[in-house]
Parts: structure tokens; sequence; C-alpha cells
């Protein structure tokens, strides 16, 4: 791709399915990696996609991507690390985004996110000023996903004359012909599908999501828009509390009939102090905070459960008791349920754009489990970077589908407390 060439850093190439992107853009990393000394990294989705699309991958021919890198140019190859080191000592590895902490610390000049709409778009936010710093360069491609944070980079990078961007449909390229797409018609892949993979279509439906019948129903109502926060109107949490995982928290006022997002927050690697404090920095005037039923699940170094030292910081979430325990006021529903509830509720939402952004990328994502061997969805969610956000959300729908309760409100302008 001449855009790098020609001054090009930042490069966003949405091809259709079949296209050849991998192979074409492990020899652009090649080719880039002998041009100047560094690391470069070609991050997938997950580390086991890495492992079997492009460690192990083959073209139609049999001949493996990673051959494309002759042994007259390779001083090591390790394939426990899926790393290969050239003769001028720069380094090419395959990396899973589905482990954020195995690009913490980094420090690479070239980057390609493969599939960039099913990755953890926290990757590119830890990747992104190390690029800015050693002018460094990055290469996104993929083909939509609905409307993700995939779009919005997509909508940006047209906007923005220092990104070079390229959309190649079937009818570009003419790589596959169309009795081959009506074949796919006739043997039953969906149309929703067939945009998506062939034309390169944000419109469709994700398969597999479990909300896009609702979010294109939020989009047509524009209700993914400024959400201001009302003063008058208490804030409640609702929380996903990660254990070496990201916590998720969602910050919603309810005011009639509407349920209006005004923040989000996530974050990995921290203790309750932390979140205690962000709430703290954000000056709401909170209600109540909402966690799931493991906050009572007692911690095996100190011994005591989360319940408890959240308290002992000043924050309070909402309880029941059965006999002499207490447990989470968050009714232990199964997921099924808990989806079924997020579904119903979504009509009455309302997002803010800037604020909820990546909590909103983390609903439109939340899929069901794929099963490579029997080529079909599992009947549960896939866990990943989507699912944080997504039980966050979850939580909150089953504790609001029930008798409505007047809006507590205040009038106090005191400084926000927890």
């Amino acid at each position: 791709m001449r855009a790098l060439d020609s001054g090009k850093k930042r490069v966003v190439a949405i091809w259709h399915r079949r296209s050849g992107k991998d192979k074409t853009f492990l020899n652009l990393l090649v080719k880039k990696a002998l041009e100047r000394k560094g690391s470069y990294y070609y991050f997938f989705p997950t580390y086991k996609q890495g492992k079997k699309i492009l460690w192990n991958g083959m073209d139609k021919s049999g001949f493996k991507f990673t051959d494309h890198i002759p042994k007259e140019i390779r001083k090591r190859t390790d394939n426990t690390e899926m790393l290969i080191e050239l003769i001028n000592g720069s380094i090419i590895q395959v990396i899973g985004t589905d482990n954020i902490d195995s690009v913490v610390g980094t420090n690479p000049v070239g980057c390609i996110f493969s599939e960039y709409s099913l990755q953890n778009p926290q990757a590119w936010e830890y990747i992104r000023p190390i690029l800015a710093e050693n002018g460094g360069w990055a290469l996104f491609n993929y083909t939509p996903r609905g409307k993700n944070h995939g779009y919005t980079l997509y909508e940006m990078a047209k906007k923005n004359p220092k990104w070079f961007v390229e959309m190649l449909t079937v009818d570009d390229t003419k790589a596959i012909g169309q009795e081959v797409i009506e074949e796919e018609r006739a043997s039953g892949m969906e149309e929703d599908l067939i945009q998506q993979e062939y034309y390169c279509s944000f419109e469709a439906a994700i398969q597999g999501a479990y909300y896009s019948k609702q979010f294109k129903k939020i989009d047509e109502d524009k209700r993914i828009c400024r959400v201001p926060y009302e003063e008058v109107l208490s804030v409640d949490t609702y929380w996903d509390l990660g254990v070496g995982d990201s916590t998720a928290i969602w910050f919603v006022q309810k005011y009639n009939n509407e349920f209006r997002f005004i923040d989000y927050l996530e974050a990995t690697g921290e203790g309750l102090a932390y979140y205690a404090k962000e709430l703290q920095d954000r000056g709401y005037i909170y209600g109540k905070h909402y966690a799931p039923h493991d906050i009572s699940v007692k911690e095996l170094g100190s011994g005591a459960t989360r319940l408890e030292t959240a308290r002992s910081i000043g924050l309070r979430f909402e309880t029941r008791r059965e006999g002499d325990k207490e447990h989470s006021a968050v009714p232990m529903l199964s997921v099924d349920d808990g989806i079924n509830a997020s579904r119903m509720i979504l009509s009455k939402c309302w997002f803010d754009e800037l604020k909820c952004e990546k909590g909103i990328n983390a609903l439109r994502s939340y899929h069901k489990d794929w099963d490579e061997r029997l080529k079909q969805y599992r009947s549960y969610p896939e866990h990943d970077w989507s699912s944080h956000g997504s039980d966050a959300f979850r939580y909150f729908a089953v504790m609001n589908l029930k008798p409505e309760k007047k809006a507590q409100t205040f009038t106090s302008n005191k400084k926000s407390f927890i």
C-alpha cells in the first residue's frame, strides 16, 4: 500500500471478505520492518485467531502466510511467542488484543490491527501515544461489524487529511464473481451478512450480536447524543466487578420513563479505592450503587468480602438480607433472562455520545460465542472485551424492569458524595 510510503502514518483499509487482506498487509509489514529497525506488531482480536489465521494459516494454494518471510532474511523464529526476528534486528510479532497486558509497556514503530472492528479498542488507546512519540505508523484492516468503534474510526478518518482511507467491495476488486455471491444466497447466507462481508455495509445487522435490532432503533431515534448531567436528579451506578479483569460502571439518571446514561467508566487492575475516588472526582450527586452477587464473596487474601471493603472506604452498595446473610440487591437471574431484560429496557435508554462511547461500543459488540467446529453460534455470550460493560448494563436492566418508582430528586448544591 503506497499510502505509508507517501507519508501517511494512519491507514484505514475496509476490504471485503476473501480480498487477501492479511496476506497483503503481512508483506507490507515485512517491507517496512526491513526499512527501519524496530518492533512491528500484527494484532488480532484474540491470540487464538492470530495463531490460526496468520501464524499457522495458508492461502488457497496451501502456501503458509509466514513463508512470505524468507529464511534468508530471518535471524530467528520463536513459535511459542509467534515472533520472527529479521537479520537487521527488527521484530515481527503476532499478538491477540484479548490480553491487553500483552501490549502494555511495548514500544512498536509499526502496527497492523486485523479485524479491528472485532478488537478491544483499548489496545489502540495504549499504542497510539507510543506511535505518536516515535513517529510510528498504524494500519487498520477490517470488514464492518455495525456502527461500533470500527465505524467511528472510519467516519473520523474520512474527515482527517492525515489519514488514508480505502473501502473496497466486490464491485471494486472483481475478486469474487456475482455467481459466487448468488450461490451464497441460494445456500442460505443471510442478506445482512452478504451486505456486510461483500459490500462492506455498516448498516447491516451484526450476526450473533444480542442488541443489533435495539441499536438500529436507537440510531433511528437519535438517542445517542449529548445527555447532560441534571443536578436535580440523583445518579445511580451499576457495576460489573472484575477479579484480575476489567471493572465497568454505568452512571444513570432516571426521569419519568427515561433512563439517561450520562457516563461510563472501565478500567483494569485497579482496586475499589480507585473507583471510589473516580466517583468523587466526577462531581455527581449519587443515589444508589448496585453491584453483582459476587460482591459478597470473601477474598482469599484478606478474608473480607468486597462489600465490607467498599464500606470501609465509604462506598455503600445496595443489599438485601436472607436470614443472617447479606447479599447484593441485584436479582440473581440467568444470563438469558438478563439479556431479555436488556432488550426490553433499551427502548427507554438515552446515551451520552462522548462519555459513554466505550460502553456503547461494548453493547453493540456483545455477541454469542461461535462454535468453530459446528460452524454455528452457541447459546451463550462470548467472554471478551465487550462483556464487562454489557454485564453491568444487564444488572441495570434486571434492577429496573419492575414497578415504576418516582425518580428521587435533590435540590442540594453541595459537593457530591459517594
